[in-house]
Formats: C-alpha cells, sequence, structure tokens
C-alpha cells in the first residue's frame, strides 16, 4: 500500500509539471504571436502613411504619371535595410539584451513598411485587402496545424531551406528575364515553401522553448520566433499578391 501511494504521489508530481509546463509554453507562444501581430500592423501603418504622403514617396522612388519607374538611392537603402536587420538580428542574438533585440524588431518592422509602401501603387486597394486576409487565414490555419500536430516536421527543414534559396536564385534571373511565365512558377513555389515554413517554424519554436534556461533566453526566443513568422506571413502575402492581386 506504502508504495502505491507513493507511485501516486509521483504521478500527481508529474501532472502537475506538466500542467505547468503546458501553461508556459501556451504564455510564450502567445508572446510571439503578439510581437508577429505588432510587427504586421506596424508594418502595414508605416507602409499607408508612406503612400499617402507625397514627399515621402518623391524620397523613395522615381515617379511618373503615378507610377514608380526606379528607386532613388534612399529607396534602396530602404529596400536594403530589412535584410541588414535580420542578419544583425539573427547573428547578434546572444550578445544583445532582450530589450535591445525587442527594439531591433521593431526597427525591422518599420523597413518593412517603407520598402512594402510600393504594393499600393502596383495594386489595387481592395485586392492587397483581400490577398491579405486570405493569407492571414492560411498562415493562420498551417500554424495551428504546426502547433498541435505530433508529427515531427523537423526533417522539412533542409528541403524547405533548398526551396528558398531556389526562389531566391530563380527570382534573381528573372529580374534580368523579366519573363511572365517564371514569374509565376517562382510565385507558386514561393507560396509552397512559406506555407511549409510556417508550419515548421511554428513547431520549431514550440520545440525551442524546453531548452530555454532562463527567462532572457526566453525573451530572445520568442522575437526571434515572431521574426520568423512575420517573414513567413509577409512573403506567403506578396507571392500570393503576385499570383492573384489585380493590378492598377
Amino acid at each position: 500500500m506504502a508504495e502505491r501511494h507513493k507511485q501516486e504521489i509521483q504521478q500527481e508530481q508529474v501532472r502537475r509539471e506538466g500542467v505547468v509546463a503546458d501553461r508556459g509554453l501556451r504564455a510564450h507562444m502567445l508572446k510571439v504571436y503578439n510581437y508577429m501581430a505588432s510587427g504586421v500592423l506596424l508594418t502595414g501603418i508605416v507602409a499607408l502613411l508612406t503612400y499617402s504622403s507625397s514627399t515621402l514617396t518623391n524620397l523613395l522612388y522615381q515617379m511618373q504619371g503615378g507610377y514608380i519607374v526606379g528607386y532613388t538611392g534612399l529607396g534602396w537603402v530602404a529596400l536594403l535595410s530589412p535584410l541588414a536587420f535580420v542578419l544583425l538580428m539573427s547573428f547578434g542574438k546572444n550578445k544583445m539584451k532582450p530589450a535591445t533585440l525587442q527594439a531591433m524588431f521593431w526597427g525591422f518592422a518599420a523597413v518593412m513598411g517603407l520598402s512594402l509602401s510600393s504594393i499600393f501603387f502596383m495594386y489595387v486597394g481592395m485586392s492587397i485587402a483581400k490577398i491579405f486576409f486570405i493569407t492571414a487565414a492560411t498562415f493562420g490555419a498551417l500554424s495551428f496545424w504546426g502547433y498541435t500536430t505530433k508529427k515531427d516536421i523537423s526533417g522539412w527543414g533542409a528541403f524547405l531551406l533548398m526551396g528558398l534559396m531556389g526562389v531566391i536564385i530563380a527570382s534573381v534571373v528573372n529580374w534580368f528575364l523579366v519573363s511572365p511565365m517564371m514569374d509565376f512558377v517562382i510565385s507558386i513555389i514561393g507560396v509552397l515553401v512559406f506555407a511549409g515554413l510556417t508550419a515548421y517554424d511554428t513547431q520549431k519554436i514550440k520545440n525551442m522553448y524546453y531548452t530555454y534556461s532562463d527567462g532572457t533566453m526566453a525573451k530572445k526566443g520568442a522575437i526571434m520566433g515572431a521574426l520568423h513568422l512575420y517573414l513567413d506571413f509577409i512573403n506567403m502575402f506578396l507571392f500570393l499578391l503576385r499570383l492573384f492581386g489585380n493590378r492598377n
């Protein structure tokens, strides 16, 4: 009887520890999604404000007849700055304080807004809104599946990375070829790659939570997780916009 009672106590302790861990994970994932959603919102606000300001658009773009025909020097800086932020955050996260990393994330979201303001000159506003909500629904479903599935999808990483590199290389090549058919194929592959990355990154963020040794690492992990999901969302949105958006 004593041994059985001891086993019951141990089982109850394990159950309670599991409940605490689940609560901690849910709080961590909620923080990730809040950062990510706030970043997307900031990007949208900055993009709309930039589009609405003739002063800002003239600083960033070479305009002709209401259309963008090229980028100014400052425009190229705005276009390439998000990549610089991502590299700094990725390689410097271990040395940065959580507050610094968070500030970098907000800066990244803001400059992304500057660079994405161009879509309002290229596509009809209602079309942008429609594709955005389609992307949000798709992203939500894929991220939910990545969070809840019992299947280990970590093996997708190498395949998705190869697909991402292929999309980048093909996009650079098509920059010079300007082939509508190639652009169509790239967009389809891009949607599939970032759809897969949404589920993959969600599960990876979930699994990484159990490896954090302290609160500081967890805070940094939440910010970097939000960055990855933000990139998945924005890129999926842009590829869907290229496929189904109504141009001006």
